[in-house]
């Protein structure tokens, strides 16, 4: 028999015990990698070809391959092999209370007064690499990418610059959590440098499409959410056990070429504008460690039918913010937003998309859409910052921006500010280089 899927419903920790957690690794107030995170990634050593399941903690990454043998817990027991594999894919299956086990026994294992890897200073040497000395991979082996489009605000201002200002939203916005298949061969980590499009677009609406570079290719901030356990084909996943199959988040910059997916999207939606590059942060924030920082959902009129119905709190206050770094300059920030203004939950996008008896599987990525808030410097897409290319965006040192140039460099960052701490996402970090116009 398979794992116990269903563990405990997930409770945020007192405050208080947040913040005197510590670890024997040092690392500041304001440092995303705490004893209070300890997100989950994939590394490789500088000169190793080996890939290696780790934990984020401070400045360094805990390999868990080499300490395999510690795990000893009642889920974890005879499944230690999970840590041995090159994705995490084995462990997301595995469920939440393993999820849970595991952590709890990470804290344990990197907390001030547990002296096993602390005072044995081969198995530190072993286990502990300095974050300096790593690469880092997809956390993942991608086998679906969904893209939602769940910002109320975001949806309002396309529909406003596309379609009639006084009614932007269509009509099933407010009562579906609206989203596409995306490209899952073309999901990259953080560092990977992207290439401008080509393909058709129709500049002028009277002349004939024409074939070149896009002119206007955009970022999109978003975050993700990895799924753990699956379904079978034919059952869905009710909201009310949908945090179940929910592993942890990433930062997502869902790349767009705005002129050629204003060609091609009709009838059958987003193509060649979104399929060139999906970026993401490398570490796996657990939901877990998120829980301290959920925060009420919005209000959703008109009410959602009952199969997207959750009464329970699952929006995050997760802080998030956009620079853009042109060649040889600083960055700049350009946006600061939050998760807390997604309409849609990800336990109703989960709940949405196997309704139909769609079957989910471990290590599918799950985009929320772009991520914007009410003020302008909350947009989340430069074609909202610029509206539709009519305002410059300064990028500092006299630069300006409507859509990014070649070279440019996208940072996203994102973080929850607890009371002593931080539990960070990291970054993603992606360069545009210019086109291949061979074609």
């Amino acid at each position: 028999t398979g794992p116990e899927l269903h563990g405990p419903k997930m409770e945020p920790l007192p405050k208080q015990a947040h913040t005197i957690m510590k670890s024997f690794i040092p690392y500041p107030p304001d440092h995303p990698f705490p004893i209070q995170n300890l997100p989950y990634g994939v590394f490789s050593r500088f000169g190793e070809e080996t890939r290696r399941i780790g934990v984020a903690i401070g400045d360094f990454v805990l390999d868990l391959s080499a300490i395999t043998h510690l795990f000893t817990g009642p889920e974890l027991h005879g499944r230690q092999d999970v840590f041995l594999q090159p994705t995490l894919n084995a462990f997301m299956a595995l469920g939440r209370p393993a999820w849970t086990e595991a952590r709890m026994l990470i804290q344990q294992f990197l907390s001030e007064d547990e002296p096993t890897i602390r005072d044995n200073v081969e198995l530190r040497q072993a286990c502990l690499v300095p974050a300096a000395n790593v690469v880092m991979h997809l956390p993942a082996s991608i086998g679906d990418y969904t893209d939602f489009y769940s910002s109320r605000e975001h949806a309002t201002n396309l529909g406003s610059m596309f379609r009639d200002p006084s009614k932007p939203l269509l009509p099933n916005w407010l009562h579906i959590p609206v989203g596409y298949h995306g490209r899952a061969s073309s999901v990259i980590p953080s560092g990977v440098p992207v290439r401008r499009p080509c393909g058709q677009t129709k500049p002028k609406e009277d002349e004939p499409p024409v074939f070149g570079a896009s002119r206007l290719v955009d970022f999109e901030l978003e975050m993700a959410f990895f799924v753990g356990p699956g379904n079978n084909l034919g059952e869905p996943i009710p909201v009310s056990s949908a945090e179940d199959h929910i592993f942890g988040m990433v930062l997502m910059n869902d790349w767009s070429a705005r002129d050629i997916q204003k060609w091609e999207y009709v009838p059958l939606g987003p193509f060649l504008g979104k399929n060139f590059g999906t970026s993401i942060s490398p570490w796996v924030v657990t939901m877990d460690a998120l829980a301290p920082f959920r925060t009420e959902n919005p209000t959703q009129d008109p009410e959602p039918l009952p199969y997207l119905k959750h009464d329970d709190p699952y929006s995050f206050d997760i802080n998030l913010s956009v620079k853009i770094q042109p060649e040889g300059l600083p960055a700049q920030t350009v946006c600061n937003t939050n998760h807390k203004y997604m309409y849609w939950s990800m336990k109703q996008q989960l709940a949405h998309h196997t309704i139909s008896g769609c079957n989910v599987r471990p290590g599918d990525l799950m985009g929320s859409g772009t991520i914007s808030g009410k003020s302008p410097d909350s947009y989340g897409s430069m074609i909202e910052l610029s509206w539709r290319g009519t305002k410059e965006i300064d990028v500092g040192h006299g630069e300006t921006r409507k859509f990014l140039k070649d070279n440019d460099t996208v940072v996203m960052e994102g973080f929850c500010q607890g009371e002593g701490f931080r539990v960070g996402f990291g970054e993603v970090r992606s360069q545009l280089l210019p086109a291949h116009l061979s074609a």
